[in-house]
C-alpha cells in the first residue's frame, strides 16, 4: 500500500472527502494557509505601517528566486504576475509573426493558450494550424509533422489539461530552432508535479498559473522569458514594471532590465506569500518524489481498472502520458451520471471534454484510489 507523501492532516477536507481534483482548483496546505493568515494579520491589514515603499518594491524578489529554484532558471528571467493569461494574451504582440505565417496549437488545449492567437489573427492574417491528439499517433510527432519553414510559433501546454498527455519539449524546441520558430509553453499542469528545467528546454517563453499543482491561492502566476525575448519591450506595461516602481514620473518610461518589467501593478500579496510557502514545501518533498508517488498510484489505478468497463484514454501510448492526470472513459456508462454519483459519495474528480479526469497529488494514497475504483466498478 502507498501512503501519502505529505501530511494529510494539513488538508482538513481529506478527513471527509477523497480529493482527486488538484488539476482544477487545487487544495491549499496548512503551511501555505498559515503563512497567508499571518501576513494578512501582521502586515497587509495595516497598510504601510509595516510595509514601506522600498519593501513593497522588493516584495516579489523572494518569489522569483523560489520559482527559479523550482524550474531551474535564473531569477532575472522570471516575472511574477496575476495570472498566466496576463502573459499569454501578450504573446502574439510580443512575437509579431509575419503575415500568413503558421502558428501551431493543439485543438483540445486550454483556451487561455489558443484564444489570444485566434483574436490576433483577426488583425493579422495567420495560418492557425490546430493539431489533434488521438489513439493512433504520438502528439509530439504530430506537432513535428506540422512544423515547416513558414512556422513562426508553436504555442501549447507541456501537459494537456484534459488528457495528461506530455509533449517532448526539448525535442520540439530543437526542431523549432531549426526553422526559426518561437516555442511558447504553458506548464500549469506540470509545475510542482513533474521535474522541469527550462534551461535545458530551449523554449522562448514559459508560463504557469500557481493555484493548481503549486498549491497556491488564485491571483498569482509566473512567466520565464528567454534572453532573446527579455530584450524586447513588453506589449503591455504598468507602473510596477519600472526600474524603481515608486519613481512616479508620469512622462518617463524606465522599465526594469529584468523580467520584473512584466509585473504590471499591485497583485495579491497574500497569494504570493502562500505561494512562497507552498514552493518551499514542494521542494522539501522533492519533485522527483512527487512524480514517483503519482506513478505508484497511477499503476494501482490501472491495475484495478484492467478488464473493466473504464478505460484510460490513450493508454497504449503510456510513455507519453503523465501519471498525475488520468482521463477515464467508458462505453458502458454515462459519464455525467457517474461523475455526479462520485460527488455524492464524497469522491471529487473533474470532468473535462466528456471524460472523468483524475488528479493524483502528493496528499493522495492507495485508499483514495481503491475507493474510486470501487465506485467505478
Amino acid at each position: 500500500m502507498t501512503g501519502s507523501l505529505s501530511q494529510r492532516s494539513d488538508y482538513p477536507c481529506l478527513s471527509t472527502k477523497i480529493y482527486l481534483n488538484q488539476a482544477s482548483l487545487g487544495l491549499i496546505g496548512k503551511k501555505s494557509v498559515t503563512a497567508m493568515q499571518k501576513f494578512l494579520e501582521d502586515t497587509a491589514r495595516h497598510g504601510n505601517l509595516y510595509m514601506s515603499d522600498t519593501q513593497e518594491a522588493a516584495f516579489l524578489e523572494s518569489t522569483r528566486s523560489k520559482v527559479a529554484q523550482l524550474i531551474g532558471a535564473s531569477s532575472e528571467n522570471i516575472a511574477v504576475v496575476s495570472g498566466a493569461s496576463e502573459i499569454l494574451s501578450q504573446v502574439p504582440y510580443l512575437l509579431c509573426p509575419s503575415q500568413g505565417s503558421r502558428v501551431i496549437m493543439v485543438d483540445t488545449d486550454f483556451p487561455a493558450v489558443t484564444r489570444p492567437w485566434i483574436a490576433f489573427s483577426g488583425r493579422c492574417s495567420l495560418d492557425l494550424f490546430f493539431v489533434s491528439e488521438n489513439y493512433e499517433t504520438n502528439l509530439t510527432e504530430t506537432i513535428l509533422e506540422a512544423l515547416d519553414s513558414n512556422t513562426s510559433a508553436v504555442c501549447l501546454s507541456y501537459v494537456q489539461f484534459a488528457t495528461g498527455t506530455r509533449v517532448d519539449i526539448a525535442r520540439l524546441s530543437a526542431e523549432c530552432r531549426r526553422v526559426n520558430a518561437h516555442l511558447i509553453v504553458d506548464i500549469t499542469q506540470a509545475a510542482g508535479a513533474y521535474p522541469i528545467s527550462v534551461s535545458e528546454w530551449g523554449a522562448d517563453l514559459v508560463v504557469c498559473s500557481c493555484y493548481k499543482w503549486l498549491g497556491a491561492h488564485g491571483g498569482v502566476a509566473f512567466a520565464w522569458f528567454s534572453n532573446l525575448l527579455l530584450d524586447r519591450e513588453p506589449p503591455c506595461v504598468g507602473w510596477f514594471g519600472g526600474q524603481d516602481p515608486f519613481d512616479t514620473d508620469a512622462k518617463n518610461l524606465s522599465l526594469s532590465k529584468t523580467a520584473a518589467k512584466y509585473t504590471q501593478s499591485t497583485l495579491s500579496y497574500v497569494s504570493v506569500v502562500g505561494l512562497n510557502a507552498s514552493i518551499d514545501e514542494l521542494i522539501n518533498l522533492g519533485i522527483s518524489n512527487i512524480e514517483a508517488h503519482a506513478d505508484r498510484l497511477a499503476s494501482l489505478l490501472k491495475e484495478n481498472l484492467a478488464d473493466g468497463p473504464w478505460k484510460i484514454l490513450f493508454g497504449e501510448h503510456h510513455m507519453n502520458l503523465s501519471s498525475h492526470i488520468i482521463s477515464l472513459f467508458s462505453d458502458e456508462n454515462d459519464i455525467k451520471t457517474m461523475f455526479d454519483d462520485l460527488i455524492s459519495k464524497g469522491i471529487i474528480c473533474g470532468i473535462r471534454n466528456g471524460r472523468i479526469r483524475v488528479s493524483l497529488a502528493h496528499y493522495n494514497n492507495s485508499e483514495d484510489v481503491l475507493a474510486l475504483t470501487k465506485h467505478l466498478l
